[in-house]
């Protein structure tokens, strides 16, 4: 009687390999993702001439209000009766004013102030109108009509004026200034924050994690407030030069920065009286507002272009 015989199957040379898992690859691919991301936006930045003339004015207004004590050729507070009113020299390269203080050192120093209420305006604007904005737009309902017809009151005044009316109840004052600023700058935030957030609070993501149990404060926090950073980083870049001309306008009325502290606004209000015949009094304050206002918005320009999913 004949037997099947029974055949070994052949052994494998070695064993195939197992795909690397996916949470150890996420992270390497996250993070390269996000190195070139950073790549593209910075190479677009440095290929774009305008922008990169905006960025290079702003580095400029940086470095010189971090090197004002080393750059100031005088200084900036020093009355020199003998020497006033002097036109542009080799002793004064930007004259003096009528009380013989150096208009150079004193343009120097105001970067330092133009700086400080840019960076604490924009430090209280951006969290500040990002949570309004995120908070309506998510809610919806009666939330969202609260938050935004306070936000259409604040919105229905022009900001200089709102503004002067801040500044009249607190008092002259750098700091009341601020403030004032920063109770008019942060209405435009967060309306772009609410119109982003209510196109990605349906998406398939937010429902996902809405399902895992997640709590709104966590949706808005985790999920949706990062998404929205990109398009309000814009809008606070290209609000700055809205907030240098605002607080220009408060120091020329008298209400920003009080003498003798060097702000550009105030130094075009104290050369005025002289302005037809020493015309750098004016000139050359008015030019450092106007090149820096252009720079943030050269640079806020630059940035919609990075951040523009469709470019």
């Amino acid at each position: 009687m004949l037997t099947p015989t029974m055949t070994a199957a052949p052994k494998p040379d070695a064993a195939p390999a197992t795909p690397p898992s996916p949470r150890a690859a996420g992270p390497a691919t996250a993070g390269s993702a996000l190195r070139e991301s950073l790549r593209r936006a910075l190479r677009h930045l440095l290929l774009n001439p305008m922008t990169l003339a905006g960025l290079i004015v702003i580095l400029l207004l940086i470095a010189v209000a971090c090197f004002a004590p080393w750059i100031a050729t005088h200084d900036p507070l020093r009355q020199d009766l003998a020497a006033t009113l002097q036109a542009p020299g080799a002793a004064h390269w930007f004259g003096t004013d009528e009380y013989g203080r150096d208009t150079f050192s004193r343009l120097v120093y105001g970067a330092r102030t133009t700086l400080y209420i840019v960076g604490l305006v924009t430090i209280v604007v951006g969290p500040v109108g990002l949570a309004v904005g995120a908070t309506s737009g998510y809610f919806g309902g009666w939330v969202d009509t609260l938050f935004m017809r306070i936000t259409d009151i604040f919105i229905s005044f022009p900001s200089l004026v709102l503004a002067l009316a801040f500044v009249a109840a607190l008092g002259p004052g750098l700091e009341h200034a601020v403030i004032a600023i920063a109770l008019t700058a942060w209405p435009p935030i967060a309306r772009l924050a609410r119109a982003e957030t209510r196109t990605l609070r349906k998406a398939d993501f937010v429902a996902a994690v809405q399902l895992q149990g997640a709590s709104p404060l966590r949706i808005l926090v985790r999920h949706i407030a990062p998404l929205c950073l990109s398009s309000v980083l814009v809008r606070l870049t290209m609000n700055m030069a809205g907030i240098i001309l605002t607080a220009a306008g408060l120091g020329f009325l008298g209400l920003g920065a009080q003498p003798p502290s060097a702000e550009w606004g105030a130094m075009i209000s104290a050369g005025r009286r002289y302005m037809m015949e020493c015309w750098w009094l004016v000139a050359m304050p008015g030019a450092a507002i106007m090149v820096v206002s252009l720079a943030f918005n050269l640079l806020g320009d630059g940035l919609r272009d990075v951040f523009d999913p469709r470019s």
